[in-house]
């Protein structure tokens, strides 16, 4: 990431002290929100287009030539004409700074040239209006460092033109302007409302990010709570690009080889993985990580999940992760506000009743209808609950009630299997039986997703609102996961023990302790990953999108909420 992905701090004195890139006024007068995502909140993310773009960039990304000082170059001489490469300069009125793609120099006249990846417009102008802020903001640098410059140069990759802008005093007056816009939306708490029904939206790269028709249809002051069907678009892919690699095999060792990551086994190549298909590392007891590629993964953002062997998630090692501080800050403030935790955590505990509820009803057999109607008490109780600890009261009856049908939902393809899979409630520390043995994984499992994935969208995973602080606990994972444990975790012990996929024959029993042998405990990941992968229609949204994406999505929506952009963090309610 270049210096002009710098971070803005929150307070406006420090806003006022910072020097604005001049890409980022590219991007406030293409999309305030986008600009105020990278800027203040520290947000982003590669797309095909970013990508082209550095390419594109390369040659001129390189240093070249230096640029003279203006008092070094002497009047009345012929001075050579010099092509200064990756030029960066300041300037503190307005207060911007500028990473010049290419300087063309001609003793103190100097011309800007910036490198665009599309192609010309068919305007009069024959330069989109956020280039040409940029290229006039460059110009007022130049100025400000004692350069003559009297126009500037846009020239378009795609199409290979390059466009002449004259600089003008209103076009500078116009740069003066976006700066001191931008200062002003980044000293809100919040970021500028997103686009409406947008074309700029599909391209952008932050578009799943950013959540721009999401956030609109849950708006209060754009549209109804509860959209129709087709007034959301997915903009966003409907599987992510990367996914978790998981390396469990005792002894292995996982080192960098060029882009890849390299797994080997008694010294043999037993795998080998493109870092860019990465999303996580999850390794399992002892296997060991290069430092040459725990610096990779770090550069890049891509998590260490650790696990012990039989799948207890231990913690996360990663980069700097997210610098979105904006996010932060409304995190710790809501941690302190009693009346709102309780609010979400009664909207939490509420989602994962029904959510245990419509399980049952869709897989269970015989379930008895007063169980139904006591879990939809129960919920209706846990949403007028008065305090945190009636909350977890009604929470851990509704587990009881749920867990004690939960065998009803077991029905292994061979009838002598049933004995085996025989389950009377949840147990853990150790699990004493192999039910509760895949549970236990399912949710670790469950925890280190949520835990990857809250700490991507830039908040604190240990501080959460429903479940309390406690020393090396992500909370906030936990408060992601409640009402996904039944559909995601649940689900995938159902389905490994009713497809055949685990058998009594796959676990081992020491001092009561039931764990699952390494074969079956990598049939059983698998089946977890395959139901992350599951496309369904968004519970809220309507669109077709996977319960991978939907993970994310509402930890996005979640921080939308603590920001106020929201009015309602909504549930993942399948029918």
């Amino acid at each position: 990431m270049s210096d002009e992905h710098s971070v803005s701090a929150v307070g406006a004195s420090d806003l006022d002290r910072d020097l604005i890139p001049a890409r980022m006024l590219n991007e406030f007068v293409y999309c305030p929100r986008l600009a105020y995502l990278e800027w203040v909140q520290g947000e982003f993310e590669d797309s095909a287009d970013t990508i082209e773009g550095r390419h594109q960039h390369r040659r001129v990304d390189v240093a070249g030539p230096l640029l003279p000082e203006p008092d070094e170059v002497p009047e009345g001489e012929a001075p050579p004409v010099i092509h200064a490469r990756s030029v960066m300069l300041s300037a503190q009125d307005p207060g911007i700074i500028a990473r010049m793609d290419l300087v063309e120099a001609e003793g103190r006249d100097a011309t800007p040239v910036d490198y665009k990846h599309g192609k010309k417009p068919d305007r009069p102008e024959g330069v989109w209006d956020p280039d040409l802020i940029q290229i006039a903001a460059q110009a007022l640098v130049l100025r400000a460092n004692g350069y003559r410059c009297e126009r500037g140069i846009v020239y378009y990759v795609g199409s290979r033109d390059r466009v002449e802008v004259p600089i003008t005093d209103p076009l500078l007056d116009r740069v003066r302007q976006v700066t001191t816009a931008l200062r002003q939306a980044a000293s809100r708490a919040a970021p500028p409302a997103p686009l409406d029904d947008s074309p700029k939206c599909a391209g952008c790269s932050l578009v799943g990010i950013c959540l721009p028709d999401e956030t609109r249809a849950l708006s209060p002051e754009l549209t109804v709570v509860k959209p129709q069907d087709e007034e959301v678009r997915r903009l966003y892919p409907i599987l992510p690009d990367a996914l978790p690699v998981y390396v469990e095999e005792q002894g292995a060792s996982v080192a960098k080889q060029g882009e890849c990551l390299v797994v080997r086994v008694g010294g043999e190549k037993a795998a080998e993985v493109p870092l860019m298909q990465m999303s996580q590392l999850a390794i399992f007891g002892n296997v060991q990580v290069t430092t040459q590629a725990v610096h990779e993964l770090c550069i890049r953002g891509i998590p260490i999940c650790y696990l012990s062997t039989a799948g207890r998630f231990y913690g996360i090692a990663q980069g700097f992760g997210s610098r979105n501080v904006v996010l932060r800050r409304a995190q710790f403030r809501r941690a302190d506000d009693e009346a709102f935790c309780l609010a979400l955590a009664r909207r939490i505990v509420v989602a994962k009743i029904r959510n245990q509820r419509t399980l049952l009803r869709r897989n269970a057999e015989g379930v008895p209808d007063e169980t139904l109607r006591r879990l939809d008490e129960l919920a209706d109780e846990a949403s007028r609950a008065s305090s945190r600890d009636s909350l977890l009261g009604i929470e851990g009856i509704a587990a009881r009630t749920y867990f004690e049908q939960f065998a009803r939902m077991l029905r292994p393809r061979d009838p002598a299997d049933r004995f085996a899979f025989h389950f009377e409630g949840r147990n853990r520390r150790p699990p004493l039986d192999p039910v509760n043995a895949m549970l236990s994984l399912c949710y670790s499992l469950l925890a280190k997703d949520c835990g990857v994935v809250t700490a991507a969208v830039g908040f604190d995973p240990c501080l959460g609102f429903f479940h309390t602080v406690h020393h090396g606990r992500q909370s906030l994972a936990l408060d992601l996961m409640e009402e996904f444990r039944p559909i995601l975790a649940d689900s995938t012990v159902i389905t490994a023990v009713n497809n055949g996929e685990i058998r009594p024959s796959d676990f081992v029993r020491a001092s009561r302790a039931v764990t699952l042998k390494s074969e079956a405990r990598k049939r059983l990941i698998t089946a977890y990953e395959r139901r992350l992968d599951q496309v369904i229609a968004h519970p809220v949204f309507g669109y077709k999108v996977s319960y991978r994406k939907v993970l994310e999505v509402q930890a996005r929506l979640l921080g939308r909420f603590l920001l106020g952009e929201i009015s309602e963090f909504p549930a993942i309610l399948p029918r």
